[in-house]
């Protein structure tokens, strides 16, 4: 690896610290390398009034990175594993999964724990498999859709008065916002997303050199 490159990322605390990850961890092995990031804004972070079930959100957070990264704009791409479609671009490919954090779901910023919350809480979540499974195990709860990213999330609590949200358990461990979780639910109470806590490096196919690097990683 002679030059340095670029890898892209959404704009978020969350993304700019999971590419943080990728970054420190080439930079150990190449330290002669530079690395740099791009944010991308995407398609997900812009319509973030819209409910996912209103759109179509199948690579809503990274058609746009991966744009940037066919036309040789950024050089890798760094996503939440769970937010890749099962179909990439005939041009890309996963290079590699760089960090498996906790995959579980959580129920935070809450004063009382799932099963103590009284009858019709207020439940805040943007997601469907997550609305669908919680009221399957509780119907009497209120289930309140909201969107964005993590610290906007936690702070709608206060500004929605929500009695609890729900979010991916890695997102908050690797902020450092672990205090904010009431419980980490089971999976037979809330089952995770495929590949959820994961992170996905992806590059073009033509890109031989990173390939074998990561390969030999």
């Amino acid at each position: 690896m002679g030059k340095n490159y670029i890898i892209g990322t959404r704009d978020s605390n969350l993304a700019l610290k999971q590419c943080n990850i990728v970054k420190e961890k080439l930079q150990k092995k190449f330290p002669e390398i530079g690395f740099e990031f791009k944010e991308i804004s995407t398609k997900g972070d812009r319509e973030r009034d819209k409910k996912f079930a209103d759109i179509n959100a199948e690579g809503i957070f990274v058609r746009e990175i991966e744009m940037a990264l066919i036309s040789g704009e950024i050089d890798l791409a760094v996503h939440s594993f769970k937010d890749l479609p099962t179909r990439l671009p005939k041009d890309l490919e996963i290079a590699a999964i760089v960090d498996r954090a906790n995959r579980y779901d959580v129920l935070a910023g809450a004063e009382k724990k799932l099963d103590e919350l009284p009858k019709g809480a207020r439940i805040g979540t943007g997601s469907l498999r997550r609305k669908s499974q919680l009221l399957a195990y509780r119907s009497d709860l209120e289930i309140v859709p909201i969107r964005g990213n993590v610290e906007t999330r936690l702070k709608k609590i206060k500004s929605q008065n929500l009695d609890g949200i729900i979010l991916a358990a890695a997102g908050l461990e690797r902020l450092g916002l672990k205090a904010q979780i009431t419980e980490y639910l089971p999976p037979e109470i809330c089952l995770p997303a495929a590949r959820q806590g994961a992170v996905a490096v992806e590059i073009r196919k033509e890109s031989t050199e990173l390939k074998k690097n990561f390969k030999n990683d």
